[in-house]
């Protein structure tokens, strides 16, 4: 190896201790970057601009992805306005009659909605509405948290089958398609999160409802149930969270300073048009998700790789203007293009802090690092591949080994709270990894999507957005976290055996 391709893996090191300490990831990735540059041709100029290219190359490949949660984030802001979003969740708390089918009605809708609108805004819809149903129909608070952690943070983020953008970014890393890593971390997921859900059943909910009387609930206060709101740093796709953490840094697992747009007391000043947009809006994406299965899975309908995200994003912004269209007519111009901008800047905030660490990551893989470099015919060096293939001969020829390194791997980039800031350099793993292990690159990049999401998106460790989860369900969050760290862990044991015996 050269001296490049050491400062690279140095640089590669200080991300990984970074995220494991919680520590903005910024500073080390554009040293990272600049340093590699620097030792691969010596030229200093040459290595500042490299830093930029980096940057632009990842907002390049990555822009989709900030497109779409703008898209999503000013639907449901249009949703918001005219109370539709908690008319959309209402009819649920009917079916909870107990505390057993309570944990599974707020773990299945809890699911259904993060699926489709991430699970902070989903967590913001139950919380008003399901979670008192659930714990007067006898769950305990933290038998409800448990469902929502597990469902909400952990199982439908960690595929983010509909939307797409997890899958998205591990593919700019792995070169495989986002459709193979979406399909497989759809899979692993529900594997993680059924296993883990049948182990706290048994170890932890079954015993707190023997103990809890059927008509406990906690104190019904603004604070306590419902969630932040005025006052508070407002919803991401993954979490948010109190005041105090507001020194973290962004990332799209943990958003500390960003604000939702379109945060505010749902007046119903059109009752029947809310009520229509309430069945509306969810049966069309209920529809999309139909296409996207007859498109991955048949031949019926047109479809291409990575399309979910494009399909997912024009429908939000379609239903953002008919919705303002539908109940602002007079104000529609002004309401949607002021909903949509908002969002593009929450988006830009929730994922900014992405684009340097993908950028240094990128430039360790052959089809970026020529341009990020400024080699002329576009073939760049490849340091990430060629580390993994210096050390090949040290690496067991085994694809449990493989699977349960990526598990590893993953869980220490969910450490600094966050779960999808590493996925680049994740996927860039399991690429360099595969061939040795002789295991698919798309299901190494999925394992670690998902330890990394499990664990730094809200269930493993206390500083991510399960402070949100309990503050909602005003429980204290190190216990949470202890109930949940043997079933989350095992089900991402198992997950990792099932992924070496299914493909």
């Amino acid at each position: 190896m050269t001296v490049a391709h050491i400062v690279f893996l140095l640089g590669l090191v200080g991300l990984l201790v970074a995220m494991a300490l919680r520590k903005n990831v910024l500073i080390p990735a554009v040293g990272a970057t600049f340093a590699t540059a620097l030792a691969y041709d010596g030229n200093v100029a040459s290595a500042v601009m490299a830093v930029f290219r980096a940057t632009l190359t990842a907002g390049g490949a990555l822009f989709e992805i900030f497109v779409v949660i703008a898209a999503v984030t000013s639907m449901l802001a249009a949703m918001r306005s005219i109370g539709a979003d908690e008319l959309m969740v209402r009819p649920f708390g009917r079916w909870m009659i107990n505390g057993r089918v309570a944990y599974i009605v707020l773990f299945v809708v809890t699911y259904l909605l993060s699926l489709f609108f991430w699970p902070t805004p989903a967590l913001a819809l139950i919380g008003a509405v399901l979670l008192p149903a659930a714990i007067k129909a006898g769950l305990p608070p933290l038998g409800a948290a448990i469902a929502l952690a597990i469902s909400g943070q952990g199982m439908a983020l960690a595929s983010d089958y509909v939307i797409g953008l997890a899958p998205s970014i591990s593919a700019s890393g792995a070169g495989v398609p986002a459709d193979d890593i979406a399909d497989r971390a759809l899979v692993l997921s529900l594997i993680v999160g059924l296993t883990a859900a049948a182990l706290a059943w048994f170890l932890t909910i079954r015993k707190e409802i023997a103990r809890t009387s059927a008509n406990s609930m906690p104190p019904a206060d603004d604070s306590a149930i419902g969630g932040p709101t005025r006052g508070h740093p407002a919803p991401h796709p993954n979490g948010d969270l109190p005041t105090a953490e507001i020194d973290r840094p962004a990332s799209v697992g943990i958003v500390a300073d960003v604000d939702m747009p379109g945060t505010v007391t749902p007046v119903l000043a059109h009752p029947t048009r809310a009520r229509a947009w309430a069945i509306g809006v969810p049966a069309t994406f209920g529809l999309v998700l139909v296409y996207m299965m007859l498109g991955r899975f048949t031949e019926l309908v047109p479809w291409s790789d990575g399309a979910g995200a494009s399909l997912v994003g024009g429908t939000a912004l379609v239903l953002m203007a008919a919705v303002t269209l539908t109940t602002r007519p007079t104000e529609a111009l002004e309401h949607c293009a002021t909903q949509f901008v908002d969002g593009l800047v929450y988006a830009f905030k929730a994922m900014g802090i992405i684009l340097p660490v993908a950028g240094f990551v990128y430039l360790g893989i052959p089809d970026y690092s020529g341009s990020i470099l400024g080699i002329e015919d576009g073939t760049g060096p490849a340091f990430l591949f060629d580390a993994v293939e210096s050390v090949r001969t040290y690496i067991p020829d085994n694809g449990l080994f493989a699977a349960f390194s990526m598990i590893l791997i993953g869980m220490l980039i969910g450490l600094d709270g966050s779960g999808w800031a590493g996925l680049p350099l994740t996927g860039g793993i399991a690429a360099a990894l595969a061939p040795q292990a002789g295991m698919d690159t798309a299901t190494l990049a999925a394992l670690a999507q998902n330890a990394a999401t499990w664990t730094g998106g809200g269930t493993l460790v206390i500083w991510s957005s399960l402070i949100v989860v309990a503050g909602f369900c005003r429980v204290p969050v190190g216990d949470l976290v202890r109930r949940l760290a043997i079933p989350v862990v095992s089900g991402l044991l198992v997950a990792a055996v099932a992924a070496v015996v299914i493909w």
